[in-house]
């Protein structure tokens, strides 16, 4: 369940395999004649448009307000896209907006002097994080293997022969008429300068590390003659951050030269991260290639192991684009070979990069949020000035879509009126704190932010006639209802995802504030607003309404499930606290559904979560199952229509895997909450739960078995749906006394002891 093979090279680009330490990535596309291996730095953006600003359009909001609290939307959504849209998207003049694209590095290539293949096969061993190629040439073995040293944060090649070989070794970009390129080389390096046309600089460079045989350097390529090892170190700079690319390059520390060390170490960088967290069921691992597996499951056969390896993929992903990173994974995680990439490989706040981090919490992965977290801070300034200019705010206003640069400004005209970016993202550092309960965190960290984004409320709300706090202009990202009569996203009078994101933003600050016993003032106005920002409402068809009036939907079938967010990714609409709005959410997803709604990966691994929530089982693993079939390249790599290579999705999968199996809304753990149908027999150990809790469990015949708790802190532990069903002990096997009410057990726990659950008789 923790490789994915073939039996043939890569077709394209996106069928490679990817391999990273969060600042470099690289797919190895596995040619065994000439080989492409395409490379990528997380700081390498055009840079062009790296201090750009937004235009300064605040004394518009009331013009705007005035239309929309009227119910003119038609005009208030013309009049706030001109004000507040910037000039990419849906401009009437077809400007082009300002997001730097992320770019590719270029690529290492080298090319064999050898004959007709013979028992080819590519591979991703998910437990080592290393690409092997390997296949025979007139009984000649050959092997090669790639992989992204996390501790020495450099991509590393061998290839070894057991008769020797000659090879040429070259590095080379895609034609670029707006980059300079300057090749060259050392006694032991081929170097590849370039630089953007008002832009950013970068340098590739590729060491030899370790061969045999005859060397010869010609200015661009190197020519290995009767070599049986060859090593190549990769590493790449730029002048992102102020320093010169090859400045960059030579902080690196090369390791030594032996193949075997080198791979121990990094086995051993890589399982620090990754092996904390462990899934075995009892499901089949067939030995046929993966593309195979997959096109079976696109046919009709049935396959209940592919999801596992869909899920221990996504962990991989997630590591091998963070891991030495400061930058957190963007629409492509961090590979991308194209100068024009699709929405420029870009940051979407509005569900793609949230996404991304899914499953990091509970996952075991809790590590790679720091990426993340860098990346939030590193907006604050701007996103302070861009709040004052565009909306004359206090606080913090974070774009809908953006770059690495930390300019909060809007670029896209019919999407970008929306100020719940910074709200969703302050649900990450919450989530941080849940899991971890990190006070010095919460205090240093995640309060000051939170703090930001809820003086953007206080300032943002208005309020109506009858006294009640409205967000207006508001939107239902990337939504739009028939009253409007417009061709882009409508805009509204308090949405139900901004209402959901208001409420969620300000209770962070509230709890937090608590928690440390501050700013009591602040603490008295958080909770005046919340009890004064509207009701979320249930439409004439039982459906959760996705606007502040029941409006008819343009596209029933919309790719976005914006106005469920408090049921996945939030908590505010749950089945026991506001049940009503439960079944409400319910209806509104299967009316989505129904419609032809989950048509991208990324939408389709959103709905496979929220059944999971729900504890719909077998819908959870039906919409999994077509996230890997419909939405998956031959490497499992994530796809948005027409076929377009967008990591979210394999992240949304992972977490959807995580939900089915265990849950911890409210600090309730929740074990086997939507368990697959197909899986009757299997073990979690090391998931992670909201309260401080890491928790290892078994099943039997779909029904737990036994439970293994951990916590933190003192604390009262609460377990869903146990009643008088699970006996517990402590650590010297005695019973511990526990307190039934309903379907919950509750149980006094205290900090680093371990307690054990089994089945009652």
């Amino acid at each position: 369940m923790n490789k994915l093979w073939y039996t043939s090279p890569a077709n394209e680009y996106m069928n490679g395999l990817p391999i990273g330490t969060g600042r470099l990535a690289a797919m190895v596309l596995g040619d065994p004649c000439e080989e492409r291996i395409a490379l990528n730095h997380e700081w390498l953006w055009r840079g062009v448009n790296r201090n750009r600003e937004p235009a300064k359009s605040a004394h518009i909001l009331p013009a705007v307000r005035k239309l929309l609290l009227e119910g003119n939307c038609r005009e208030g959504t013309i009049k706030g896209n001109e004000a507040f849209g910037g000039p990419g998207g849906a401009h009437p003049e077809k400007l082009p907006n300002r997001v730097d694209p992320y770019q590719p590095a270029g690529d290492f290539r080298f090319k064999l002097n050898q004959g007709q293949v013979e028992n080819y096969r590519r591979e991703l061993n998910l437990d080592t994080a290393i690409v092997t190629i390997s296949y025979e040439v007139n009984g000649n073995h050959i092997r090669r293997e790639m992989l992204a040293h996390i501790e020495y944060d450099l991509l590393l090649l061998r290839i070894s022969a057991d008769k020797p070989i000659d090879a040429a070794f070259w590095l080379s970009r895609i034609e670029d008429a707006e980059c300079f390129l300057f090749h060259h080389s050392r006694e032991n390096a081929l170097l590849l300068d370039g630089q953007f046309e008002s832009g950013i600089g970068f340098r590739i460079e590729a060491s030899v590390l370790g061969h045999n045989g005859q060397l010869k350097v010609t200015g661009v390529s190197m020519d290995f003659l009767q070599s049986t090892e060859i090593i190549f170190a990769i590493n790449i700079g730029t002048s992102a951050k102020g320093q010169a690319p090859a400045s960059e390059c030579r902080d690196a520390l090369l390791p030594a030269t032996d193949w075997d060390d080198i791979k121990k170490t990094h086995i051993a960088a890589f399982k620090r991260f990754y092996g904390g967290l462990t899934l075995d069921v009892d499901a089949p691992d067939p030995e046929m290639p993966t593309d195979q597996r997959i096109q079976a499951i696109r046919d009709g056969a049935s396959d209940s192991g592919l999801p596992l390896l869909y899920f221990n993929y996504g962990r991989y992903l997630l590591v091998a684009s963070t891991a030495t990173g400061e930058l957190p994974p963007n629409l492509q995680g961090k590979w991308n070979e194209d100068l024009k990439p699709p929405w420029d490989c870009d940051y979407h706040h509005d569900i793609n990069l949230q996404m991304n981090f899914w499953p990091a919490e509970n996952g075991r992965l809790q590590y790679t949020t720091e990426a993340l977290f860098q990346y939030i801070e590193k907006f604050v300034p701007h996103a302070r000035k861009a709040a004052r200019d565009v909306y004359g705010c206090d606080g913090v206003w974070f774009p809908i879509q953006t770059d690495v640069w930390g300019r909060s400004t809007p670029e896209s005209y019919g999407y970008a009126v929306w100020i719940g970016a910074a709200s969703w993202l302050a649900q990450h550092l919450w989530w941080h704190f849940e899991y971890g309960q990190d006070l010095q965190f919460l205090k240093t960290r995640a309060y000051p932010f939170f703090k930001e984004v809820a003086a953007f409320y206080e300032s943002y709300l208005v309020e109506d006639s009858a006294g009640t706090l409205q967000i207006v202009p508001s939107q239902s990202p990337e939504n739009k209802f028939v009253e409007a009569n417009v061709n882009l996203v409508s805009l509204c009078v308090s949405s139900t995802m901004d209402i959901t994101l208001a409420k969620d933003a300000l209770t962070y600050a509230l709890k937090s504030a608590q928690l440390l016993g501050v700013d009591a003032e602040k603490q008295a106005l958080w909770k005046s607003m919340l009890q004064r920002i509207p009701e979320i409402k249930i439409g004439r068809f039982g459906q959760l309404q996705e606007w502040n009036e029941d409006f008819e939907e343009v596209e029933l079938q919309h790719r976005h499930l914006s106005h469920l967010i408090g049921v996945f990714p939030g908590d505010s609409i749950d089945p026991d606290k506001t049940p009503e709005l439960w079944h409400a959410a319910q209806i509104s997803l299967e009316r989505r559904l129904s419609a032809g709604g989950g048509h991208t990966g990324w939408s389709r691994s959103w709905v496979a979560c929220m059944y999971a929530r729900m504890g719909k089982a077998r819908e959870a693993w039906e919409h999994l199952c077509h996230l890997i079939a419909d939405f998956a390249t031959d490497s499992l790599l994530d796809l948005h229509p027409p076929r377009i290579f967008q990591i979210d999705g394999n992240f949304g999968g992972t977490a959807a895997v995580l939900e089915m199996l265990f849950q911890s809304y409210h600090e309730e753990l929740h074990f086997l909450p939507a368990l697959p149908p197909v899986w009757h027999k299997g073990a979690v150990r090391g998931v992670r739960a909201r309260g401080g809790y890491e928790v290892d469990f078994e099943w039997e015949n779909f029904d737990l078995k036994q439970a293994k708790i951990r916590s933190i802190k003192n604390n009262v532990c609460t377990i869903l749906h146990a009643g008088d069903k699970l006996t517990v002990f402590d650590e010297s096997g005695t019973p511990v006394d526990c307190a039934a009410d309903g379907h919950r057990l509750r149980l006094k726990v205290h900090s680093n002891k371990t307690y054990y659950l089994r089945k009652s008789g």
